[in-house]
């Protein structure tokens, strides 16, 4: 019977040991993380006192990209609405009088929605 407690106390102190390193290296961690948290908002404040040095081409060379990433995403949208619209107007036309002319009312107010909707990205993006 005393192997046994003996091993329990073996055990429980090898517990409390791997518990205690494992306290350190989390606190050692995080230690390292404020630091180099505080070295980057140095660098960046660093970064931001001095004048305009370049981040204005940077700014007008991301705001192209964004601008030509939007106007490429617009033309495949506009050609995916075409074919669905292609492929729905032979169904609009079968309708009777009155469902045809609601979807065709329909219609054409999505389309101008979706008009101003466009005009409206676009003009954003490109100013």
């Amino acid at each position: 019977m005393p192997d046994i407690t003996k091993d329990l106390t073996n055990a429980a102190k090898d517990l409390t040991n791997v518990a205690k390193d494992a306290t350190y290296v989390a606190i050692g961690i995080g230690v390292i993380g404020v630091q180099k948290a505080q070295v980057q908002r140095q660098e960046l404040k660093k970064l931001l006192s001095q004048p305009n040095t370049g981040i204005s081409g940077h700014l007008t060379s991301v705001r192209g990209d964004v601008s030509d990433a939007v106007q490429s995403v617009d033309a495949k949208v506009e050609d995916l609405i075409s074919q669905v619209e292609a492929v729905f107007v032979p169904f609009e036309d079968r309708l009777p009088g009155q469902a045809r002319d609601l979807a065709r009312q329909v219609h054409a107010q999505v389309s101008e929605a979706r008009g101003q909707i466009r005009t409206l990205i676009l003009s954003t993006v490109s100013a």
